[in-house]
């Protein structure tokens, strides 16, 4: 089993499901918050550097899902002003094994290669998004 570092928004149901599926299939985790992790340029590019831009952000965040950002219409320099500036922006989860290999986002195909879940069928392919129970329930920026 791994152990990873698994940055989050605190208080985040959708986190908290993928936290449980690592956990059930043995993994440890060293939780931090995506929002108050001091970054940079240099520490974020380590993670999202092999996407495409657009897949660098988190489509749940409001700005987002208001149209005031489109991450489509960014370069990789807008877009990391952006993300440095606003943490929610920044797509999560974001985990690091032990041995430095990093990983965007929770598709569940891609979180198997990465540290195996172990998942049954019932497990959806993504696990991003908003998790909030009622359609009036949000996410919001602060935890």
């Amino acid at each position: 089993m791994a152990h990873l570092v698994f940055y989050e928004k605190p208080g985040c149901g959708g986190n908290a499901k993928q936290r449980a599926l690592l956990e059930a299939a043995g993994h440890t985790l060293d939780r931090r918050s995506l929002l108050d992790e001091p970054w940079t340029r240099d520490s974020l590019l380590r993670f999202l550097q092999a996407l495409p831009v657009a897949q660098w952000f988190n489509r749940a965040a409001p700005r987002i899902k208001s149209g005031e950002i489109v991450p489509e219409r960014l370069d990789a320099d807008a877009a990391l002003a952006l993300l440095l500036a606003e943490h929610l922006l920044i797509r999560r989860p974001l985990m690091q094994r032990e041995d430095g290999a990093r990983l965007v986002g929770f598709d569940t195909a891609e979180v198997e290669r990465f540290v195996g879940l172990h998942a049954k069928a019932e497990v959806p392919a993504t696990m991003e998004g908003c998790a909030a129970v009622s359609p009036k329930a949000s996410c919001r920026a602060t935890p």
